[in-house]
């Protein structure tokens, strides 16, 4: 009994730990295909050197570690070295980041769908897990997509989904790794924010419905959500107000308040919106959870465009960097503002 109260008590730390206050997370775990596309983007081949080179320029960023609580890595990156013979994950926990692993093994075409995707990683995700946590990872992340138009998602879709999310939150758990359950609503479609409301509304009451089957400590995991938003393509975009009110009505309706924290996805959004959104919902706190981030280009692509993977532009890159990940830490607390971005 003395260690099953240890095992969950070092989860709810560690995810108290990620969102602390005024800190999120680097989501630094793109997929070798995603990440050739970011560097194919400024000119720079994809190969195991530069994608090293590129992290160790995001991870050994001095500073960076009073704003950015844990990092998501991919499987490639976890098993990498810095330039001085550390490993990433050391590295990382030394200047007291904490090491996190993407877990699932992409979206696939969902059965009997010709359109619908479900996430797929669940087969030896056990022993991967094990594999991880020795590797220093203690904290995972699985993202389930959830596309919109006027007939989907189907309930067929969502269900699917929010169970893959909950059997990979209960294997996070049962090895001591605290699992970011990520259900995304994708913004790329035409819809309004209206809409949007309505399928994150029904996405977050199926995947929660599903972590209590499977019975998942609330209180040892973390949500990854998208906000509420208008789709890309919505000829009416709604305002950072109207983002903030829709996201935390729809939150507030579903998300207990035993979890200890929500960590957005950015989504697609440019890097000063989404720190707009999430500063806009904070100011309107206290919330029953603490709100930060989990972004991925909103954190990365200033460095990303600076650096253009040149030695002599590292310096700039990781500035650019800094800058990005102070003013979502500001954010976290609801203290950024615009003159924030006009900084140097």
């Amino acid at each position: 009994m003395k260690d099953s109260r240890m095992h969950e008590q070092a989860l709810i730390d560690t995810a108290k730990a990620l969102v602390a206050d005024g800190k999120g997370i680097l989501a630094a775990d793109e997929s070798t295909g995603t990440i050739k596309k970011r560097l194919d983007s400024i000119g720079v081949e994809s190969t195991e050197q530069t994608r090293q080179a590129y992290r160790n320029l995001l991870f050994t960023t001095q500073g960076a570690e009073d704003f950015i609580s844990g990092v998501i890595l991919f499987e490639e990156t976890l098993f990498q070295k810095a330039d001085d013979g550390t490993s990433f994950a050391k590295l990382l926990a030394d200047k007291g980041v904490i090491p996190g692993i993407k877990v699932d093994k992409g979206a696939k075409p969902l059965a009997a769908s010709t359109e619908e995707k479900v996430t797929e990683g669940l087969d030896g995700l056990r022993e991967r897990l094990a594999e991880y946590a020795e590797a220093g990872a203690r904290f995972a992340k699985w993202r389930g997509v959830i596309d919109i138009t006027d007939d989907r998602p189907t309930d067929y879709c969502i269900h699917v989904n929010a169970h893959a999310l909950a059997r990979y939150a209960v294997l996070c758990q049962e090895a001591g790794i605290v699992p970011i359950v990520e259900p995304e609503v994708l913004m790329d479609g035409a819809n309004s924010i209206e809409r949007c409301e309505e399928v994150t509304d029904a996405v977050l009451d199926a995947v929660f419905a599903e972590l209590k089957k499977q019975e998942v400590m609330l209180e040892g995991m973390l949500l990854k959500p998208n906000m509420v938003i208008s789709g890309k393509q919505c000829p009416q975009q709604a305002g950072v107000e109207q983002v903030a009110e829709a996201t935390l009505r729809c939150l507030k309706r579903r998300v207990p308040s035993a979890v200890p924290g929500i960590v957005f996805l950015s989504g697609g959004q440019s890097d000063e919106l989404a720190t707009a959104h999430l500063n806009a919902m904070n100011r309107m706190g206290p919330q029953p959870w603490k709100l930060s981030f989990s972004y991925g280009r909103a954190l990365q692509a200033p460095a990303l465009d600076a650096w253009r993977g040149k030695p002599e532009n590292v310096e700039t890159a990781q500035g650019a960097y800094l800058k990005r990940a102070r003013n979502n830490g500001a954010a976290a607390r609801g203290e950024y503002t615009a003159e924030m971005e006009e900084a140097a």
